[in-house]
């Protein structure tokens, strides 16, 4: 809906601009100044012609100067005069005193002035459309993502094509070789290869198969995959994303209200400005009405705060397509421009600092007569047959399998089974073997591995940290920033992982409360604290911090109560956050610097001050000034780059 009313204001600045442009052309040759320039012969002794000029002056002051008499209505009307009341004014002064010069009172028309003001406000504010809609392209590109259809399989197998209106929850859908995938859900049948990328920025493709979710808008790869539907319409993670985006790109920034507040001034000075200017020509200086009227349109039309007004909007629907195209869902823009404020990080460890799932770390032989590969394979074949979490690590770990007879699983204990011939057991236990010992106090969950009842080896699993996190954290403090772990695991995990990526300040079995409270502690101290976590014990925390953000393969509630999501789950994307949000601080500056400062000579060659010197700004050279200071802002928030 935002996109659409930005679009058809765009095309109806567009009209507007070229209509008037077009009835300008004859006004230029029917205005005093041009017939001066030219001799004063041309058409100046047409009969009527002061009273065609006034037609033409008519059509477009009503017509294209609608848009700037309306906005000065409704910003008085809620008594916040801006850029419209600034437009409004300049132009309806300059037609209402031309039209009564041209039936009798003595005096200069403005109509040229009118025209020309006119225009370039037009095609100012179709080029600032044209900026805001190109701005945010990025996001918009998201709602092409899905296809319009899908093969839908009815229960007695047959496929039948079907648009995506007509698809239901649990239905089952068939996804072809190289087509998009229509829907959330997860795979029944089938294998491929699915290319994330222009969602989740994963640049590889993901192996998918029975039970995998996938996500509507992936590109299927080789295989086909049957997929059972999840998630549609509004709850698919497609439209979700689009939503996000949209809510930041709507919401108010402090900044923006720091802008609002200083146009409203300029406003104010505008008015001031050209009223002092009025009443010095005019009275003090006794110049003709015309040049002193001249003098304070100029001076009104070139304080527009017109610049001031788009230097942050613009910035921001720069910085939100950057952070979406980066994998970073903004959902609060207050709290993203905190970012840059960052003093500490609390980060949680599992699936955060760490991958969130086990992994095959150590294999321990104790035994000659066996290598790291075969014990591995004896254990993997084993625990083939169990569910334990531990044991599905163990089967990932290893690609060859051996056939195993009477396997028992023993509860809380391990499992057994025979294996060419051989009873193997893998137990939950280390039985005090020193190296075992020394694998567990590093933190990692140690199975051993027993073959006819003799100790052979052990496999050591923990919660792989990743490689990401070191160099995260290696940056947070380079940069001065503290950083703090606090986990719900117990001490050992938590030491072993503070110590492999270089972390001084940990919390171990810290409860939810005892996250969101660490992280008010600090707030009252003074800190701006952000606060990086996955799961539903980290959602206190992420709601209570400065900036909370989530994981975006984390838990729904965790990412419900975050400011800021990473799509791609990957902790070194905070580094994205904080340069972005360091960089976009810049922009908005420079925008405000600019939208403002050009004003403080700007002002002053408007209002006369060196008419001595032969210089002078008419208000159509001042729209032109003030235009150009806007389209500035526009560009150089276009050059925004983390």
């Amino acid at each position: 809906m935002a996109k659409h009313c930005h679009h058809e204001m765009m095309l109806d600045f567009k009209r507007r601009f070229w209509v008037c442009l077009v009835l300008t052309i004859p006004l230029i040759f029917l205005s005093p100044m041009i017939q001066q320039l030219l001799g004063g012969y041309v058409l100046l002794d047409i009969p009527g012609s002061k009273y065609f000029l006034f037609a033409l002056s008519t059509v477009i002051f009503v017509y294209g100067g609608k848009p700037f008499l309306a906005g000065m209505r409704d910003e008085l009307r809620n008594h916040l005069p801006g850029m419209m009341t600034l437009i409004g004014m300049a132009i309806a002064v300059s037609f209402i005193y031309s039209s009564v010069v041209v039936f009798g009172l003595p005096g200069k028309v403005f109509f040229l002035e009118l025209a020309s003001l006119i225009d370039v406000m037009l095609l100012g504010h179709w080029i600032e459309m044209r900026s805001v809609l190109g701005a945010g392209k990025a996001l918009e590109h998201l709602a092409e993502l899905l296809p319009h259809s899908a093969h839908r399989v009815r229960e007695d197998g047959e496929i039948e094509d079907v648009d995506l209106q007509g698809l239901h929850v649990q239905d089952t859908v068939l996804v072809k070789p190289g087509e998009k995938v229509p829907v959330d859900g997860v795979v029944l049948d089938g294998r491929s290869s699915v290319n994330e990328s222009m969602l989740t920025g994963e640049s590889q493709p993901v192996d998918k198969q029975a039970g995998d979710n996938v996500v509507g808008g992936a590109v299927n790869g080789e295989g086909s995959l049957q997929v059972r539907i999840e998630k549609l319409g509004k709850e698919s993670f497609v439209f979700q994303m689009m939503d996000i985006v949209e809510k930041a790109r709507e919401s108010k920034s402090k900044t923006q209200d720091l802008a609002n507040r200083a146009a409203y001034f300029l406003t104010l000075i505008a008015i001031i400005a050209g009223f002092l200017t009025f009443s010095f020509w005019l009275f003090v200086a006794d110049f003709p009405f015309s040049f002193t009227l001249e003098r304070a349109i100029s001076v009104i039309v070139v304080t527009c705060p017109h610049a001031l007004g788009l230097a942050i909007p613009l910035v921001v629907a720069v910085s939100t397509s950057i952070a979406a195209t980066h994998g970073l869902l903004v959902r609060r823009r207050e709290a993203f421009e905190l970012a840059r404020k960052i003093d500490v990080l609390i980060l949680d460890k599992t699936g955060t600092i760490t991958k969130g799932n086990f992994e095959v770390t150590d294999v321990l032989v104790l035994d000659p007569e066996y290598d790291e590969k075969k014990l591995l394979q004896y254990a993997a074949s084993i625990e083939s047959r169990s569910e334990h979490a531990i044991a599905r690590s163990i089967v990932k770990a290893s690609k060859h399998f051996l056939e195993i007879e009477d396997f028992i699983a023993i509860p809380g204990t391990g499992v057994q089974g025979i294996v060419q011939g051989k009873k193997v057991k893998i137990m939950r236990s280390g039985d005090g073997n020193k190296e075992i010992v020394s694998l567990q106090n590093e933190g990692k969950s140690v199975v051993s591995a027993f073959i006819d009842d003799k100790l052979v080896g052990a496999i050591a699993l923990a919660d792989v940290v990743r490689d990401e996190s070191r160099e995260l954290i290696a940056y947070l403090k380079r940069v001065g920033i503290q950083i703090i772990m606090m986990t719900g695991d117990n001490e050992q995990v938590a030491k072993s992982v503070a110590e492999q990526v270089g972390i001084d300040q940990w919390v171990s079995k810290a409860t939810p409360a005892e996250k969101a409270g660490k992280a008010q502690e600090l707030q009252r101290q003074g800190y701006k604290v952000a606060m990086v976590g996955d799961g539903v014990n980290d959602a206190p925390a992420l709601a209570q911090a400065d900036v909370g953000i989530a994981i975006g393969a984390g838990t729904d509630v965790a990412i419900d109560s975050a400011d800021i999501v990473l799509v791609r789950s990957n902790p070194l994307d905070i580094l994205y956050i904080v340069r972005l949000a360091r960089s976009t601080y810049r922009k908005m500056v420079q925008n405000l610097v600019w939208a403002t400062g050009y004003n403080i000579f700007a002002i002053p060659i408007a209002a006369g001050v060196f008419f001595a010197y032969g210089i002078l700004l008419s208000p159509a050279a001042a729209a032109l000034i003030m235009s150009l200071s806007t389209v500035i802002c526009a560009v150089n928030a276009r050059f925004l780059k983390i």
